[in-house]
């Protein structure tokens, strides 16, 4: 999909176009025959952009949920946008700053108010504008720019999509060519991918890390958008850096800078999402407790707590452990373990039923014995290839093999790789208040 025909596809014959191949069966089977049909009558280019954005939307609707169907997307750009619901989270961040005091009058917007004033968010590298849109529902305004033609025409289509024109605005640009003064805060998304794949190198990035933190540092709040794996060494000195998870798998880390960041250095935030599309969103946070040393070592105890991704890459197991009244079997490994059944949004706990040395005979013997016909393995410390593991005990078939259900834990204490016999202990206990 080029520019021209993505503008033509935001025409009334364009759209008419796109409703029509929203209603057309676009399985793999039927895709070539529905492309056919609609060709007969409109043009190929046309028509191609059409299946490529009801297709996109299709995708689009985990992370944006009943809003994918208005708005518009590029592979690369829905690949890389927020999910809806994190972009929401966040900001509420950029709210609450704009309307504090430092801001309060100069945030006011009037019928003759520009975007570039205090209150308002410059966005280096928006993308398809999923983050600027949320800002703007949320009652900040901003500019966001955009290297990408393509890219900051389908970012300025679901600005109109939502009439947020008023609150946000999208030029294209080089983002390392932006003068931050006249904003009060910066929002930033360098690419973290290219041809060959993910970037996980921070001066790998494009623009490259160093260079949008400098652009970001300019302005009097900032926050910048990051791979997960960044190395805590990379956050620079007065930073927050925070790791977001939704449903317990972590989405991607925010580096939070001059007065937008909290008091803390490390923060994990776990959302849960409810109702269709995650409607609503509960929203818990984690940070260090101060004064709190290392977790304990000890032996394994009833119960078995595995941290929540966002936990562990924010360093913040022993507030995990010392919240259930924990500690580690070894110190290395990200398990917690504890005699008491302690509620938590932060680790999904198991009961630990019986405690293996690694050997596959006996985990197959054991498994026999207690007539255990679904198997959930997880492992964390340990180099067993868990696919063949499966095959070689015998669970290698889709179909049940009976009613009971186990959750098999490798691990190690040590160089002793150990296998776990555990059941869920239940559900994660949510706090409702956000």
């Amino acid at each position: 999909m080029d520019i021209a025909s993505f503008s033509s596809l935001l025409t009334p014959s364009g759209q008419a176009i796109l409703a029509e191949a929203a209603g057309s069966d676009l399985s793999d089977d039927a895709l070539l025959t529905t492309a056919s049909r609609l060709r007969e009558r409109h043009p190929a280019d046309l028509v191609a952009a059409a299946l490529t954005q009801v297709r996109l939307r299709d995708r689009a609707r985990a992370k944006f949920g009943a809003d994918a169907a208005r708005m518009y997307f590029t592979p690369a750009g829905l690949e890389q946008a927020t999910r809806a619901s994190v972009a929401a989270y966040r900001a509420r961040r950029f709210a609450a700053f704009t309307e504090s005091a430092a801001f309060t009058e100069s945030a006011t917007l009037t019928e003759s108010a520009t975007l570039t004033q205090a209150g308002s968010t410059l966005e280096l590298g928006c993308g398809i504008g999923g983050d600027l849109i949320a800002r703007a529902r949320a009652g900040v305004p901003g500019t966001g720019v955009e290297l990408d033609p393509l890219t900051a025409a389908v970012a300025r289509a679901n600005v109109e999509a939502f009439g947020l024109g008023r609150l946000a605005s999208v030029r294209e640009g080089d983002a390392t060519r932006e003068d931050p003064d006249g904003y009060g805060t910066v929002f930033a998304d360098p690419g973290r991918r290219t041809a060959r794949g993910r970037v996980f190198d921070p001066r790998s990035y494009e623009p490259p890390l160093d260079t949008v933190l400098e652009l970001a540092g300019r302005a009097a709040g900032a926050c910048v958008k990051v791979a997960p794996g960044i190395p805590h060494e990379v956050v620079p000195d007065g930073a927050e850096a925070e790791w977001v998870s939704v449903g317990g798998e972590v989405k991607e880390a925010a580096l939070w800078l001059g007065e937008l960041a909290g008091s803390v250095r490390r923060r994990a935030t776990l959302i849960t999402e409810r109702g269709q599309g995650g409607a609503e969103v509960n929203v818990e946070t984690l940070t260090p407790e101060p004064g709190l040393g290392d977790p304990a070592v000890r032996e394994w105890g009833r119960y078995l707590y595995e941290p929540d991704g966002a936990v562990i890459r924010a360093s913040l197991v022993a507030e995990v452990a010392a919240r259930v009244n924990g500690g580690l079997a070894d110190p290395r490994i990200a398990y917690v373990t504890s005699d008491e059944l302690v509620q938590t949004p932060f680790a999904a706990a198991y009961e630990v039923e019986d405690v293996l040395g690694f050997s596959l005979k006996r985990l197959k013997a054991e498994l026999r014995r207690r007539e255990v016909g679904v198997l959930t393995v997880k492992k964390r410390g340990s180099a067993v290839d868990v696919d063949r593991l499966r095959r070689d005990l015998g669970f290698a078939r889709k179909a049940p093999r009976g009613a009971k259900e186990l959750t098999l834990v490798l691990t190690r204490v040590g160089t002793a790789p150990i296998a776990l016999l555990t059941r869920p202990a239940g559900h994660r206990t949510l706090n409702q208040s956000q």
